[in-house]
């Protein structure tokens, strides 16, 4: 008998609202050794009309089909591809594995006029999923991304077999700018102060961003691997010479500002009604950036979503828990294909 996880009230004790009772089956499926040294996956370019996206793809298994298909991966704000290394690793004998960096982020360089609104990202997805998948995929999103991964699944449903959404940057009545990796990038692009707040920023080392971004989506952020934390300071070392790198970010910030503002149909909490994708709502405990109070919420709202909390876990679950969320990835996986979802 597969493991299963209860997402009981007491497991979100002291985190407000009583969510429904759902089980989220764990897979007893054998998953590959959690190797986590090994280096991203192998990237490439594709072009999506004028813009050319850059994706990470997992090695296909010599020995074994990808009985599931395809998985396609979205990062979060200031993430990258590179965010899904394990996850990825770990379900690559089940599901082919693609990982994009959205524009502006990672190594996809933006275009001109960009607005870096979630709908635009979404619509940049979506012609993703439509050019170069043999779609509908399973997709999974990050905090920002699965806000983007929300948006293609309620617009693009032929597009999306199954949705995991981890964190997902669902609408706070109170955003507090302080739960951003650096409270200044809510101010890097207003009048007068921000041309200052920006030479602040850029005065920052890789290392120094590499760590803020740990401190603050990691529940213990001496968990994080000194080889995955060398790889982040190479990342924002290279990204670092990109002009239009701190732009997209702050940016990024304030369109998500802006939606969570949204009003009606137009709003997160409008559109989960609206997805019919199977889905698993993760979230991490000890989440410092998009609460967990917002889960019970979310998974509610979405008709065919079940709510997986993970203890002990910050913003980034595929990150800090890989091999827990594959097992309830895989769960989800099985179930839809048993029709027990």
């Amino acid at each position: 008998m597969p493991e299963t996880f209860t997402s009981s009230p007491d497991s979100l004790t002291g985190v407000g609202a009583r969510p429904p009772l759902t089980h989220v089956p764990l897979s007893a499926t054998p998953l590959p050794d959690l190797d986590d040294t090994a280096g991203p996956w192998p990237g490439t370019r594709r072009e999506i009309g004028d813009l050319a996206l850059h994706v990470r793809h997992t090695e296909d298994p010599a020995d074994q089909p990808a009985r599931h298909g395809t998985a396609v991966y979205v990062h979060g704000l200031g993430g990258s591809s590179t965010n899904w290394t394990d996850l990825g690793r770990l379900l690559s004998p089940h599901a082919a594995g693609q990982a994009v960096d959205l524009p502006g982020f990672g190594f996809s360089e933006p275009l001109d006029g960009f607005t870096f609104s979630l709908a635009a990202h979404a619509d940049v997805l979506a012609g993703y999923l439509a050019t170069h998948t043999e779609a509908p995929v399973h997709l999974l999103g990050n905090s920002m991304g699965g806000a983007v991964a929300m948006l293609v699944a309620a617009h693009r449903p032929d597009l999306v077999r199954t949705l995991t959404l981890i964190s997902p940057a669902m609408p706070d009545l109170r955003p507090d700018p302080r739960r951003l990796s650096d409270p200044r990038l809510a101010l890097a692009y207003l009048p007068v102060v921000g041309r200052r707040v920006r030479r602040t920023l850029a005065a920052l080392t890789p290392r120094q961003r590499a760590e803020q971004v740990i401190r603050l989506c990691f529940a213990d952020p001496d968990s994080f691997p000194a080889h995955r934390f060398d790889e982040l300071v190479e990342e924002h070392s290279a990204r670092a010479a990109y002009g239009w790198a701190e732009r997209a970010m702050a940016l990024s910030t304030m369109e998500i500002f802006r939606a969570w503002f949204t009003r009606g149909a137009g709003s997160l909490w409008s559109l989960a009604p609206g997805i019919t994708a199977p889905t698993l709502v993760v979230w991490g405990t000890e989440d410092r950036v998009i609460s967990v109070r917002r889960a019970p919420r979310t998974a509610k709202l979405i008709p065919r979503a079940r709510l997986f909390v993970v203890p002990r876990t910050g913003h980034v679950a595929q990150m800090e828990r890989p091999t827990t969320v594959a097992r309830a990835v895989l769960g989800l996986w099985d179930g839809v294909d048993a029709g027990h979802w």
